[in-house]
């Protein structure tokens, strides 16, 4: 290989890294304006937060649906690779899992926001489902069961059972700024802990 095939293989991958990037800082964005004005939100004021502008947001998702979906994944993914990282730098295995729990819950509210959505006819809607569980239960699993093996938490619950619970105790925050699924959350998973 040539220097200047080198130099052009170099350019090409910083390239697609600063796309990357950009993609993953829009994502971030249009999650934070969802939360905040609902999915019906102004494509204009996604681009605003994320810097860019409206022809970017557009080339790398056409329609809205795209753009919901694809903030949907990114949430899901975000969610998921946050499970071993605080494993392994909290002070205890339970430690961890009541910050995997709160992130679990700021995701939760972001898609009740995005529920009627992702009920519409749209059939890329229909795999988000199956994925988000594939993704998330063996994560919340591997939390439950490294709490569980240091003695912190009981054993007898299952990944999929915590999650619905938690999941259930954040309907009730759409709409209603007095109603904490943070808190209500914590006290779930304090309600786990073993007796010293």
């Amino acid at each position: 290989m040539h220097d200047s095939d080198q130099g052009a293989e170099r350019a090409a991958q910083s390239k697609r890294k600063d796309a990357r990037r950009n993609k993953e800082a829009l994502l971030d964005a249009a999650a934070a304006v969802f939360v905040t004005s609902g999915v019906e939100a102004p494509v204009r004021d996604i681009a605003a937060k994320a810097g860019v502008g409206l022809g970017t947001i557009y080339r790398h998702f056409p329609t809205r649906a795209d753009l919901i979906i694809a903030v949907y994944r990114h949430q899901v993914d975000a969610c998921a690779e946050a499970g071993p990282t605080l494993l392994a730098t909290s002070p205890t295995p339970c430690a961890a899992l009541g910050r995997w729990i709160s992130l679990f819950v700021d995701f939760l509210v972001t898609k009740h926001g995005l529920a009627a959505v992702l009920q519409s006819d749209n059939a890329a809607f229909d795999t988000l489902h199956a994925y988000f569980l594939d993704r998330l239960v063996p994560v919340c699993a591997q939390l439950l069961r490294a709490a569980a093996a240091a003695g912190e938490i009981r054993s007898d619950i299952s990944a999929y059972e915590l999650m619905r619970g938690v999941g259930n105790l954040c309907i009730g925050a759409d709409g209603d700024p007095g109603y904490d699924a943070r808190r209500l959350a914590e006290i779930l998973v304090a309600g786990l802990r073993l007796p010293h």
